[in-house]
């Protein structure tokens, strides 16, 4: 019996090793772990991109990036252009409602992975031209979760046991917030642009893939993000475009509309916790303990443009502040609770929003060639988000 029993023990570690021989032979398991980022070449996602490659800790196990990005107007793979020529990254130019597109990538490099940062994210915009932010925000992200979930199904199951969607979204899905008061993970929705209703049907599909199919999913929602490589329309970086060549600086309504400020990079770290050891299924709030009124923000642009490059004439540039007609819908504040992924994740923020916004306008004094580039297409400053 024991000569027996031993027998079929070595039967079953050589089955082990010749299905785990097998599974590495397919590319389940390489040695080099693959992510799949859509909309990497936009501000968040080309700044969790760029923070991956760069990441000294993971590079010994091996990231390797494939990026999928449409490359509309807020796409720009000038962000990328310290990954020329990287083997760890793969650029593929595409729509996330590319079934037949996203099912090869998938087929071919075998993620572990799929970060979903595709998305028209823009309120004004979304005013103007609705259609669009429903296009890809909910068509887009249903056939980048069937083409998810047919991939998972067909794994191996230890490549099932850790394979994860992970959709990041916005704080903007809540509404409007009075004065006091945070959102939090069990906040009703309550969206008021299309914009924010187009997250928000994405966030309910994302949720549903979970708990109707069993797909592996993440949620993460986010307060309003600054920083390095932010497409110019944004309050920010519009700001300090304007305020640098002495134009007016609108402010909608009074300027007392809230935000809860966060630093790309902070995000970027938070996704990546989440990613590392959230549990699937979950929703994870992420903000930067930073509200500010609108006015706040611009005036602290102005204080610090006017110290690293004061205007010839001496003029300060608070004077060219122009309050404008408010924008339809605007919500008065938001304000997120990250208490959840703080406690379970451990993550925390680095940057105050006085160290952030200091870096942001550093960057951006120091990245005039990469806002000129970017400004070379149709956009050029002007107003958006009027229809209404």
């Amino acid at each position: 019996m024991q000569e027996s029993g031993g027998r079929v023990g070595i039967v079953r570690v050589e089955f082990a090793f010749t299905r785990a021989g097998a599974l590495v032979r397919q590319g389940w398991f390489p040695a080099m772990k693959t992510l799949l980022i859509t909309g990497g070449a936009g501000f968040i996602g080309g700044n969790f991109v760029l923070g991956l490659l760069a990441d000294k800790n993971h590079a010994q196990g091996g990231w390797r990036v494939v990026n999928l990005d449409k490359l509309t107007y807020a796409g720009n793979l000038d962000t990328l252009a310290s990954l020329r020529g990287n083997p760890n990254h793969v650029f593929v130019e595409g729509d996330i409602g590319d079934r037949a597109l996203v099912g090869k990538l998938l087929a071919e490099h075998k993620p572990v992975a799929i970060v979903n940062f595709a998305a028209e994210s823009h309120v004004d915009r979304s005013i103007d031209g609705p259609a669009e932010f429903v296009k890809t925000n909910v068509v887009g992200t249903l056939a980048l979760l069937e083409c998810a979930l047919a991939y998972w199904r067909a794994a191996p199951l230890e490549a099932q046991d850790g394979f994860r969607f992970l959709h990041v979204s916005t704080d903007e899905v809540y509404g409007s917030l009075g004065p006091v008061g945070r959102f939090h993970e069990e906040s009703p929705y309550q969206p008021n642009s299309p914009y924010s209703a187009s997250k928000a049907a994405s966030d309910h599909l994302v949720r549903a893939f979970h708990h109707t199919y069993g797909l592996p999913t993440l949620t993460t929602n986010c307060s309003n993000n600054y920083g390095p490589y932010q497409f110019p329309e944004k309050l920010i970086p519009l700001m300090i475009h304007k305020a640098l060549v002495g134009e007016k600086l609108p402010v909608y309504g009074d300027g007392r509309n809230i935000r809860d400020w966060l630093y790309v990079g902070d995000h970027c770290g938070a996704i990546r916790r989440v990613l590392d050891i959230g549990r699937t299924g979950e929703v994870y709030n992420v903000g930067g303990d930073a509200e500010r009124e609108n006015i706040h923000v611009v005036k602290t642009i102005c204080k610090l443009l006017d110290e690293r490059r004061p205007m010839q004439d001496g003029t300060k540039r608070e004077s060219l502040i122009a309050y404008v007609k408010d924008r339809p819908g605007h919500d008065r504040r938001y304000a997120i609770d990250a208490g959840k992924l703080k406690s379970q994740l451990g993550w925390r923020q680095t940057e105050s929003f006085e160290s952030g916004i200091a870096k942001t306008v550093d960057w951006y004094l120091d990245n005039q060639a990469w806002c000129a580039r970017v400004l070379d297409g149709s956009y050029r400053g002007e107003r958006l988000g009027v229809a209404g």
